[in-house]
């Protein structure tokens, strides 16, 4: 039976209510006036619940969709203005003991080269990622308690933090491993992490455990149920995600839903973060052997809605994605993007990409420094910013400021003054020209005649090789 405040999986993502959802919002596709009742609701900026976005999603009457379109881009400004924040994965080991048929780390990958990185190596990476100006990273790695214990990712952690290089330093590691204990969770929050990110792959029971036939990911309800342990271990920033293309994405978008419905109802605390990964090729990975992929269309849709029910949650694309793709659904909700990626364990100590070791193809090969420019070409403001994990605007704080739409006082100042050290420290000279155009006219929207003060002051003494200031 279906119950939001429920400890169990099977419980808070009921099948039954999702096929009882994807069969009302089906058989409301053209339901004009419960449509328009629906856009109402969410025009008030406080979210919809699973089946009224999964109304959204199904609705085929054209006008009712370009509406849906017009209202997650003007939301995404209400909550995130222009920002983009931008971060990088770094893969410590590919070494997996599970089965996952959709992913080339799995064990019974023969032809996958198998590495770990030393701390030694680790730090290689992170000097050649800060070289790039990166402030943010999400650690990668297999499950595997014998090559990659919790104690491996917690050393991990403490030698990333402490490589300060020239002007560089990584303020910030968002840690993406597998499901594990309340005691590890505790240990990851002791070890300063910002977000946990785990991605559900599929919230389709039967057809998650048929994709994940061996190994501890076969637990549907372990996996599943992890973010509550997170919760339960002091870790109140956590991000979800569904790996699309396994599943019907009617599906995979109303369980989502009411995994982050789930969290606000036990936790008063939905996730901080939604990822869009869509299943891509990869060594001994072939996405067409799964039939449910969606097109580009769908895929920007189901990021419209995500952003209508879900007004306050950061939403990320990665280098999965194509540069016109990824420009095409920043409008529509994203508000963090990876650049200048890979997916290889050591990638970022060679100089040619190793695709025999990708855990997936990427799809936007371009430098950060292309990026970032790209991004203010477009009229977004490229953020590195890091400051409310180390203010203290976690969890339910960051949602208060969030709903009252008050953290733009920090998050657009901070963003400024983190571009203003990529420009000075690692922009090339295009960059930095239109960088500086942008700054200009940025710094007039602070309308704080203190904050504005500051800013302006922390500008110059960035110029001047002071770093690190933060609202």
């Amino acid at each position: 039976m279906y119950s939001p405040r429920s400890m169990k999986a099977t419980e808070f993502i009921d099948d039954a209510e999702v096929q009882a959802t994807i069969a009302y919002a089906a058989a409301h596709a053209k339901d004009k006036a419960l449509i328009q009742e629906i856009l109402q609701e969410a025009k008030k900026n406080r979210g919809l619940n699973h089946r009224q976005a999964s109304v959204l999603l199904a609705c085929e009457l054209e006008e009712e969709n370009a509406q849906i379109f017009a209202l997650a881009e003007q939301m995404k400004i209400d909550f995130y203005g222009n920002r983009i924040v931008l971060f990088a994965p770094l893969y410590l080991s590919n070494y997996c003991i599970n089965r996952c048929v959709y992913c080339p780390y799995h064990g019974q990958n023969k032809q996958m080269p198998r590495k770990k990185l030393s701390q030694g190596e680790i730090a290689e990476e992170v000097l050649a990622l800060q070289d790039m100006g990166h402030k943010r990273l999400a650690i990668e790695a297999g499950e595997d308690p014998v090559n990659n214990p919790i104690e491996y990712i917690l050393e991990s952690i403490n030698t990333i933090y402490q490589i300060k290089h020239k002007h560089g330093s990584i303020r910030r590691v968002n840690v993406n491993i597998a499901a594990t204990t309340v005691e590890n969770y505790r240990a990851l929050k002791n070890a300063a992490i910002g977000t946990y990110i785990l991605f559900q792959e599929t919230y389709q029971k039967d057809n998650y455990e048929s994709l994940h036939p061996a190994g501890p990911k076969h637990d549907y309800a372990y996996h599943t149920e992890a973010m509550d342990r997170a919760m339960e271990g002091g870790i109140d920033d956590v991000g979800l995600g569904v790996l699309f293309g396994l599943a019907s994405y009617r599906y995979e978008f109303a369980a989502l839903l009411m995994h982050a419905e789930h969290l606000e109802a036990v936790f008063n605390v939905g996730p901080h973060t939604i990822s869009f990964p869509r299943i891509k090729p990869a060594q001994d990975i072939d996405p067409n052997v799964f039939d449910n992929g969606i097109n580009d269309e769908i895929f920007a849709k189901i990021i419209a809605c995500v952003r209508l029910a879900a007004p306050y949650t950061g939403m990320i694309i990665s280098t999965r994605e194509s540069q016109a793709c990824r420009e095409k659904v920043l409008r529509y909700g994203i508000s963090q993007i990876s650049g200048g990626s890979r997916t290889s364990v050591g990638g970022y100590t060679t100089e040619e990409r190793e695709h025999d070791s990708e855990q997936f193809e990427v799809s936007d090969q371009r430098s950060l420094d292309e990026v970032v420019r790209w991004l203010l070409q477009l009229g977004y403001i490229p953020s590195f910013c890091t400051a409310c994990y180390r203010q203290g605007r976690t969890g339910d704080r960051f949602m208060a400021l969030c709903k009252s739409q008050q953290i733009l006082n920090c998050c657009h100042p901070n963003a400024l003054l983190t571009l203003k050290e990529f420009l000075e420290d690692y922009a090339s000279p295009a960059t930095k020209e239109v960088g500086e155009k942008i700054l200009a006219e940025q710094l007039k929207l602070i309308t704080q005649p203190k904050v504005l003060d500051i800013t302006q002051r922390e500008l110059k003494q960035i110029v001047h090789g002071e770093r690190d200031f933060y609202f």
